[in-house]
């Protein structure tokens, strides 16, 4: 626990701590950006940084004994992780489709957006090793997934495919 308590002079902790935290709310943003989702780089970024930011202030505030530090670090990560879910609700979007059935769309970019306000925290508590990793894997989750629903649905249409050809032959 002693890593994670910050001296307010020292600024290259400061500095790194913040500079990873947007870097990595960049990277998952980029990778929902480009796919033409609500929320894109920026507010990632945005969302990353201010976990860490938030955090990081009863890392810095001196407190009587590390029992009331720790207790007000995790009251603020709570306070982080609910405030960060209404913001993931408002990107959470029911639309009727043509059929009049409704439809929910932005699920993953609201995950994406709490998973990234998790990663700047953990960041932010100096944590940094478990935010790159969380980083990567969210980055292999968000993209490898894509990848495998393609292979599967090829697979998948040329089965259907073949199904209604037997269909056709039988008839």
């Amino acid at each position: 626990m002693a890593g994670m308590f910050l001296n307010s002079n020292d600024w290259l902790q400061i500095i790194f701590r913040l500079t990873l935290a947007m870097l990595v709310g960049c990277l998952i943003g980029f990778d929902r950006q480009k796919g033409g989702r609500p929320a894109g780089m920026r507010t990632f970024m945005l969302v990353s940084l201010g976990s860490a930011l938030v955090v990081m202030i009863p890392l810095q505030a001196e407190g009587d004994s590390p029992f009331a530090t720790t207790n007000a670090l995790s009251r603020t990560i709570q306070g982080v992780t609910t405030g960060v879910g209404f913001l993931g609700a408002g990107l959470i979007l029911q639309q009727s489709g043509k059929s009049g059935v409704p439809k929910v769309r932005g699920l993953t970019t609201a995950a994406s957006v709490w998973l990234a306000a998790a990663l700047g925290a953990a960041i932010g508590c100096g944590l940094w090793q478990m935010g790159l990793v969380g980083a990567v894997l969210t980055l292999i989750t968000l993209s490898g997934t894509k990848q495998v629903r393609k292979i599967t649905k090829v697979r998948t249409g040329a089965r259907s495919r073949d199904r209604s050809n037997d269909a056709e032959r039988v008839e």
